[in-house]
């Protein structure tokens, strides 16, 4: 019996373990091997929040990482999130431009599959009516999420009833996805039959976070309760806040009598130039993480928690990550139990930082909780059931009149008059869409100035990685190469 693997080392795995710091080069290494390695989907990370990313923080061209994907993995299904709004930590985004925005993405033949949350952003009842036509119209697959959480109001019968309601939008596939690897094996034995019995045969797919050190077990108990999809990742971008390893669980399956599909010789030298760059680069290796109470208190997800290390380290707040994912625990409770999901968790996060920070809860509040009480995040979100007092002083400032204001006339905004503010009729569709996503050109000309990006050569060219390494010592004068009868000498133009 055959179970299928869904690869997450590109989006979910380096969002986890390197702050989304997979770099083009990085993914060009290996993604030829990775697409022909038997995976039912790959994901890549072709969204406006990673665009963003890749831009600002890696000084890399996002449309052409894409193309480089599409040109390595031909045929292969990729997968990314997507959504009516572009950047899903504020306000929605005009609908022109999202739909030009896919439709560019799509073009560049990077995506096949769009996976869309059910229950959370209120994407359900404000975006599916007119995102899955689209996305339909584009030839996308529809993967639609269920995002797990533990809180009073997130029972078995939630998460069945949600179920029933995404049929309505005929996905071709539902999955749950336990961002902050908090899903037990007691739990799971409630709740994955409640999710596959009201999927009415819908293909059920489970993608859970190692964060707790359970995420292997609970995968092994999907398989006897019929789940027969599973998400994971190669080491290095393995284990600790990250998704399982495909290698381990491949294993685990076959001894329960499964058959995977999957070419682990491949997928070996996937992860041996994967590590080999992460050592080269001194970026993290993930390994199996010691089983910790407090990840259910804050259920702060791993890719949530690794940003937030990195961000709160560069403003020398390192020191303080306790208390903010302390500080979480609260801020989470008085805004009715968002599912600690993008965008809530970022925001949570965030607002529990300023709180820290400042020495005083809600003394500043960023817009995005003002437009959450406001319940631009749709009603699954928690707005219902936030604290009220809380509600009623966001509500009343000036500045949530100014959002409201602000957020009405962004969703009429037509796509004509998003083009003459950035540059009228001469800026082609991509780099309109960047000047949007970075609200400007400043970070656009620092990317550019950056050059090219970083080659890493894959593992079907070691000779060519030797000497590449080699020439970068000033003391190597020269190379020889000889094989047989035939010789070939090199000379370092470095070496002076």
């Amino acid at each position: 019996m055959d179970i299928r693997f869904i690869d997450t080392t590109f989006r979910d795995g380096s969002q986890s373990l390197w702050a989304l710091g997979l770099r083009a080069g990085m993914m060009e290494a290996v993604a030829e091997e990775v697409g022909r390695a038997g995976f039912a989907a790959v994901e890549v990370p072709v969204g406006g929040v990673f665009f963003k990313k890749i831009v600002r923080d890696l000084r890399e061209d996002p449309w052409e990482m894409a193309r480089m994907v599409a040109r390595k993995m031909p045929d292969t299904v990729k997968s990314c999130m997507a959504g009516g709004t572009l950047t899903p930590l504020g306000a929605p985004s005009p609908r022109a431009l999202a739909k030009l925005f896919y439709e560019r993405v799509v073009a560049t033949k990077a995506l096949n599959r769009g996976s869309m949350f059910a229950n959370t952003y209120g994407q359900m009842e404000n975006e599916f009516p007119w995102t899955i036509p689209m996305f339909r119209e584009l030839g996308l697959q529809i993967a639609i999420i269920l995002s797990y959480s533990i809180s009073p109001r997130h029972t078995d019968e939630y998460y069945a009833q949600k179920t029933r309601e995404i049929l309505a939008f005929k996905p071709d596939v539902v999955y749950l996805e336990d961002q902050c690897g908090i899903l037990t094996l007691d739990r799971a034995r409630t709740l994955l039959p409640a999710i596959v019995q009201n999927a009415n045969a819908t293909p059920v797919e489970l993608h859970s976070h190692c964060t707790t050190g359970l995420a292997p077990l609970v995968y092994l108990e999907a398989l006897s309760l019929g789940i027969r999809t599973l998400h994971t990742a190669i080491p290095p971008l393995a284990d600790g806040p990250s998704l399982p390893s495909v290698f381990s669980m491949a294993r685990n399956a076959r001894l329960m009598g499964f058959s995977t599909g999957i070419d682990e010789k491949v997928l070996r030298s996937v992860s041996e130039r994967l590590t080999a760059i992460a050592k080269q680069d001194k970026l993290p290796i993930g390994a199996p993480l010691e089983y910790d109470c407090a990840q259910y208190v804050h259920q702060m997800p791993g890719g949530v928690i690794s940003n937030l290390r990195h961000q709160l380290a560069g403003l020398h707040l390192q020191h303080r990550l306790d208390e903010v994912l302390e500080e979480s625990v609260q801020v989470r409770k008085d805004f009715g139990y968002p599912i600690m999901v993008t965008p809530h968790s970022q925001f949570v996060s965030t607002q529990a930082a300023i709180n820290v920070a400042t020495g005083e809860r809600y003394r500043h509040v960023i817009d995005e909780l003002i437009l959450f009480a406001q319940g631009v995040f749709g009603e699954d979100s928690g707005c219902t059931w936030m604290d009220q007092n809380l509600k009623d002083k966001l509500l009343g400032t000036q500045r949530a009149k100014d959002i409201a204001l602000a957020a009405r006339r962004g969703r009429d905004v037509t796509l004509k008059e998003i083009r003459d503010k950035l540059g009228g009729a001469g800026v082609s569709d991509e780099e309109l869409l960047l000047r949007y996503l970075m609200k400007g050109e400043e970070e656009i000309r620092a990317m550019r100035a950056a050059g090219p990006p970083k080659q890493y050569f894959s593992t079907a060219m070691p000779l060519l990685t030797l000497i590449q390494e080699l020439g970068k010592h000033k003391l190597v004068r020269f190379i020889q190469v000889q094989r047989g009868s035939d010789s070939l000498v090199i000379q370092n133009q470095s070496s002076g």
